[in-house]
């Protein structure tokens, strides 16, 4: 067995729930069988299809932190609170604008897609003597078919951009300054949509659909996909999230023995490059993608998200958070908002089945107080790179960035191209999945960093400094190597008394193990005597 293992910084990533206190209580989730998130996330406010009598109906609630203490509410809810109620029929998705923290667009089963504004004296008086709810009210209805909008999704760069996907199989996209007809149709699905996502520019937009394909659109141009491909084999619900900016897409769903799986596809083919097999719940895999490069994959009816690191067209497992309450639905807030100064790469918020919201920060343990600049890569600003106009006119732009030490902003990395002449063949079948290996426990290499070497003090002086002789740069550049291999061979000597250390403690632990097992034998041997 090899002793060396794969180097990673993310290698003891652990999830952390809140606290009861700063969470949410009494949360009736929407009974409706439409499968989504149920959930959905801005950096200020969540959003949740609620089960409500007289039509359709979502909460808007302030989003609970676990750093910086509970929301303006009570962590238990009251019984009767505002909701968005402007549907007639249930409401089966949300989701909140990338470039406003209280913009929110709904999707209904009546056929409409609504947009809401939220006020920030909304939950004033929240709970105290004589308050009196009152909803919250659209400031756009749109007609979007006659039909369920079974999923609505915001645009990554172009404001005011919206996706829908709508139940006589096809993906509309809207611009919200004139919403009369939609900007574009996306066609060719067989059967219903089950999810959809852009590419980081939102150039491109791939779905998962019920006739098990996986699909790639030009956003704009609008008719059937520029690519397709077969994707899992089970008929059960498929999920698809694009990997940053990445040429890859990943997506979860089950084989056709009911094994529930998650594979990466490259962009340009739709060929399939990774497939591998979770397990056999029954559960839908919601997937989440970090621009830190890792994977979260949260399975409905259970209680675990497990997350990989990938690298190099592999998915590294990394670990898993477990927990006895199985999630009803889950979503993950905007990176731009994360606690950066308890080293929170990412945060969700996931819905159990007691009805309640509980925040899960994944954090990187480290003991220093400065920024992390390692851990904490650019994320996406809240300012748009497009406007509408510009979007549907054929401009395309990367996402602005800002900085999560300073906020400063910056422009995003120019978009790769990928080529958009519409497939005519199919692509070669998808390989069969190989089960997920444990990732090995992770040795971190003890390291001291080579010091600078001291450089003369140049005083002023009209006369021009003379240069150093050839004796004397060799000279500096026999001690510079000198020291560097005296640095090399102390390094080295660290991490083999590191192994050392580790296997030691891995044999101690063997042997507690050990000692627990003929503790327990030894107390059912006295039982049964």
């Amino acid at each position: 067995m090899s002793r060396f293992v794969r180097a990673s910084k993310y290698r003891h990533v652990f999830g952390q729930p809140a606290k009861k206190e700063y969470g949410l209580e009494n949360i009736k989730v929407s009974n409706s069988a439409w499968d989504t998130n149920v959930i959905a996330s801005s950096g200020k406010y969540i959003s949740v299809n609620w089960n409500a009598s007289g039509g359709g109906a979502f909460a808007i609630l302030p989003a609970p932190s676990p750093f910086t203490g509970a929301p303006s509410i009570p962590y238990k809810l009251p019984d009767v609170i505002p909701l968005a109620r402007s549907h007639t029929a249930p409401v089966l998705d949300t989701d909140w604008s990338p470039h406003s923290d209280t913009t929110v667009a709904s999707a209904g089963e009546d056929g409409k897609v609504m947009i809401w504004q939220v006020d920030a004296n909304a939950f004033e008086g929240w709970g105290a003597d004589g308050w009196v709810p009152r909803d919250f009210d659209p400031v756009l209805r749109i007609d979007a078919s006659p039909r369920k909008v079974g999923q609505v999704l915001w645009h990554p760069t172009a404001q005011h951009v919206l996706a829908t996907a709508v139940g006589d199989y096809t993906v509309k996209l809207w611009d919200l300054g004139a919403p009369e007809a939609a900007k574009a149709v996306l066609t060719g699905h067989g059967d219903s949509v089950q999810s959809l996502a852009f590419n980081p520019t939102g150039q491109l937009l791939v779905t998962t659909c019920r006739d098990r394909k996986l699909r790639i659109f030009d956003a704009r141009a609008g008719g059937e996909a520029v690519r397709i491909a077969e994707g899992h084999g089970g008929i059960k619900g498929a999920r698809v999230t694009w990997m940053g900016d990445k040429d890859r897409i990943a997506t979860t769903g089950f084989s056709k023995m009911s094994d529930r799986q998650v594979s990466i596809w490259e962009t340009g083919g739709l060929g399939n490059v990774k497939s591998l097999a979770l397990d056999q719940s029954a559960g839908v895999v919601m997937p989440f993608w970090s621009d830190n490069n890792i994977l979260f994959l949260a399975g409905k009816g259970d209680g675990n998200i497990r997350y990989y690191e990938y690298d190099s067209d592999n998915l590294y497992a990394l670990d898993e958070y477990k927990s006895s309450d199985p999630q009803r639905g889950m979503c993950f807030i905007p990176r731009r908002t994360l606690n950066t100064s308890e080293c929170e790469i990412a945060r969700a918020y996931k819905i159990t089945s007691s009805g309640s919201i509980e925040p899960i920060s994944f954090i990187v343990p480290r003991k220093s107080d400065s920024f992390q600049s390692d851990i904490f890569p650019p994320a996406p600003s809240s300012e748009p790179s497009l406007t509408a106009a510009e979007f549907f006119s054929g401009k395309t732009a990367p996402a602005k960035l800002v900085s999560l030490e300073n906020g400063a902003i910056s422009a995003g990395a120019a978009p790769s191209s990928v080529p958009l002449a519409r497939a005519q063949t199919a692509p070669p079948p998808q390989p069969e999945p190989t089960p997920i290996a444990p990732a090995p426990a992770m040795v971190k290499i003890a390291s001291e960093p080579i010091p600078e070497v001291a450089s003369p003090i140049i005083t002023s002086s009209p006369v021009e400094p003379k240069a150093p002789s050839r004796s004397q740069t060799q000279s500096a550049n026999v001690a510079i190597d000198s020291k560097t291999d005296a640095l090399k061979e102390e390094n080295e000597k660290l991490t083999a008394e590191l192994r050392e250390a580790r296997a030691l403690i891995r044999h101690l632990e063997l042997q507690v193990e050990s000692m627990k097992a003929n503790a327990r034998k030894a107390a059912e041997a006295l039982l049964n005597h």
